[in-house]
Parts: structure tokens; C-alpha cells; sequence
């Protein structure tokens, strides 16, 4: 498979995951709403998902809501709240580096008459607690700040932006999008305190076509699917049972020794970023907090031909968001980026199967592509 740098797109499903899967389509097919042996055994193991994903958030099993994926935690989070307030208030924070699965939903609402403000970063891709006392009004009903950015890897004091919220916009409900930050960062629904998290299977080894909101206790929101009432009545559809199962396979190998593993991690990073660094004309750009992500460019050198040449040498990486592709990233726009760097920048992006030889690797390919290159 070469080096595989390009995490933050989509993760290799670990063993785990791909056993659980098998399972589910071999052994565990009935449906969960059926009240016979296959339907009961199906609907067993879709709560000991519910409790492996829970867990590593801290939060009780019963106030995690399966979905498709991170886009739709996000559209149902943003939607169904403005549903709910809007007769409170029509007025929405985020951020102008949130990821489509937000920024989408927010244009489609300012169409229908709810007011979006947009903080802006600085160079860096971070958000302040100040930036969010700025915009915050009486008649804010929403607030979605992203917890660690998919493109820069800076991470967003969401704990102390959700306290803020709810002390001085008593009415808001507060929404992080946390798809980047979900087992690479502590994330704890206790020190968070936020109304809505938003997390996805296939960032973290797990398959695709699941993921989860988190729905605080004692909120109630209008129900983003209407049919059998499955989920509690939230989100019907028959549950998709083996990306279901593969989610808390991923969630429950992850957590076995996650320390661990985001210190390795965090080292594997700052070793990339010194190799990146020491390599003439590369240029590191933004936070990266986040320990698996780290975004660089060469001026002079566009992205697309730098990605084929590491390619060439078996090594993937991505242009920023995998999610925009042919576009120019919007995160670094609002960064303030220079154009010509924002063009050439590429996303390294890791994961807990990163290894020190691969780190190398890539940097030894970055140093030969920006030689022939430039």
C-alpha cells in the first residue's frame, strides 16, 4: 500500500472493524426491530456498539444516535435545532472554517431567513473564546464551532465556547462538529458540555456509512428521518447493522490503550514537521495541535503536481479538504493565506498505524519532489 498519509479523508479499517463487519453480514443479518432470536441477537449487538462508542466520550449509551456518517450528524444537528428555536431567535455562529457538512447547511439556512455570522481565524486556524463573545446575541439560538480542523489541525476551545454560549446566549444550544477530534483528542460530554457532538466510523478505522450524534439528556429535538421510528424515534430506518458494529469494533480496539497511542502519535508528528522543516523552500502552515495532522507547501509548486509526484513514489497525501476536491481550500482563504502557498499546500495527515519508517519516507520523497519540482 506504500505510505499512506491521508488519515483525515477516510482510515484503513482495522482488523477489528472488518471481523465485526463479517459477522454482522454472515451471522448477525436480522433485522433489529424483529422480535425473534436474529432480530434480538442484531438489536444485542447494536447496543454493545452503542456502549463502545459512548465510552470513549464519557457519555451515557442511551444519548448516542446512529447515523451515515459525520455530513449527517452535522445536517440533523444544525437543522433540527434551527426547527426547534427558531421561534426563540434566528440568529447562528460558526465558523468560516467549518467543513462543508456545516458551512452548506448554514448557507441553506440563511436563505430561509436565520442570520449566520462566521468567525474568522487567524494565520494559524484558531478560533478564540473572545472571537465567540463577540457574535454571541440574545436571539443566538445555535452555536457550531468545529473541534480540531480537518485542514490545519488547530484545535478549538469548544469546553470553554459551550460554557460561554450557555451563560450569556441562555437560548442556544451549542454543536461541535467533532469528526477530526473524536479519539485523537480527550474528549469527555462532562468538560465539553456541549448540547451536540458530532462523530464519524470511517476516521477512525472503522467502515464507512456510520457515524453518531451525541444528544444531551433532557434535549429533545424534531426527529431528523420520519418512518418506523427506529433510533427512539429520531432517525428511522432500518439500522445499518454491520457498519453499526464495525463503529464500536474501532471505537472499543481504539480505546484499549488510546493514550498510548496518541502520544506515538503526537511524536511520529513533530518528527514529520522537523523533516518537513529542514527541507528547503517547505513551508509548515497553521496550528497543528492536532497530533495526526500536519499541512505544508512549497511555494512555486502546485499541489496537484506535488501529490503525483509523491504518488510516483508510492507515498499519499491529499490537497486539504478530500471533501472539496477541485476547489481552493477555504480554510486557508480565511486564514489569509497567501494564494500562491494556498495552491500549492498539501495535507499530511496520520493515524495510530503510522509508522517512524513511513514518516521517513515521506519526507525523504517531499525532499526529492521539491528538488525536481522547483
Amino acid at each position: 500500500m506504500g505510505a499512506y498519509f491521508d488519515n483525515s479523508a477516510t482510515t484503513r479499517p482495522c482488523p477489528e472493524a472488518v471481523q465485526a463487519v463479517v459477522e454482522a453480514m454472515t451471522e448477525v443479518w436480522g433485522n433489529p426491530s424483529s422480535l425473534h432470536r436474529l432480530g434480538i441477537e442484531a438489536e444485542k449487538r447494536v447496543s454493545e456498539a452503542r456502549r463502545s462508542v459512548a465510552e470513549p466520550l464519557g457519555a451515557d449509551p442511551d444519548r448516542i444516535f446512529f447515523t451515515a456518517g459525520g455530513t449527517e450528524a452535522d445536517n440533523w444537528a444544525i437543522f433540527s435545532t434551527a426547527k426547534r428555536m427558531q421561534k426563540r431567535g434566528r440568529h447562528i455562529v460558526t465558523t468560516a472554517i467549518e467543513h462543508h457538512a456545516v458551512l452548506n447547511p448554514m448557507r441553506e439556512l440563511e436563505a430561509q431567513g436565520f442570520e449566520v455570522t462566521y468567525l474568522r481565524p487567524d494565520r494559524e486556524g484558531r478560533i478564540t473564546v473572545d472571537d465567540l463573545r463577540a457574535a454571541l446575541r440574545k436571539d443566538t439560538v445555535l452555536v457550531s464551532v468545529m473541534a480540531a480542523n480537518n485542514e490545519v489541525g488547530s484545535v478549538m476551545p469548544v469546553g470553554a465556547m459551550a460554557k460561554l454560549t450557555h451563560r450569556l446566549a441562555p437560548s442556544a444550544l451549542f454543536h461541535t462538529d467533532a469528526v477530526q477530534a473524536f479519539l485523537k483528542l480527550p474528549l469527555r460530554v462532562s468538560a465539553l458540555e456541549a448540547d451536540l457532538i458530532s462523530i464519524s466510523s470511517h476516521k477512525v478505522h472503522g467502515p464507512k456509512g456510520a457515524g453518531a450524534l451525541y444528544i444531551r439528556k433532557g434535549l429533545s429535538l424534531p426527529p431528523y428521518l420520519y418512518g418506523g421510528g427506529q433510533e427512539r424515534g429520531y432517525r428511522s430506518g432500518t439500522e445499518a447493522v454491520p457498519a453499526i458494529l464495525g463503529f464500536g469494533a474501532a471505537c472499543a480496539a481504539a480505546s484499549a490503550d488510546l493514550r498510548a497511542e496518541l502520544a506515538e502519535e503526537e511524536r511520529l508528528k513533530n518528527m514529520l514537521i522537523e523533516g518537513l522543516s529542514a527541507i528547503p523552500g517547505v513551508q509548515i502552515v497553521g496550528a497543528h495541535e492536532a497530533p495526526h495532522i500536519v499541512s505544508f507547501a512549497i511555494p512555486g509548486v502546485r499541489s496537484q503536481g506535488l501529490i503525483n509526484c509523491l504518488q510516483d513514489q508510492e507515498v499519499y497525501v491529499s490537497a486539504g479538504s478530500a471533501c472539496a476536491k477541485g476547489h481552493r481550500s477555504h480554510v486557508l482563504e480565511a486564514m489569509g493565506i497567501d494564494p500562491a502557498l494556498i495552491d500549492g499546500s498539501v495535507r499530511a495527515s496520520l493515524s495510530r498505524f503510522t509508522t517512524e519508517a513511513e514518516v521517513g519516507q515521506l519526507v525523504d520523497a517531499v525532499r526529492e519532489a521539491a528538488e525536481r519540482l522547483r
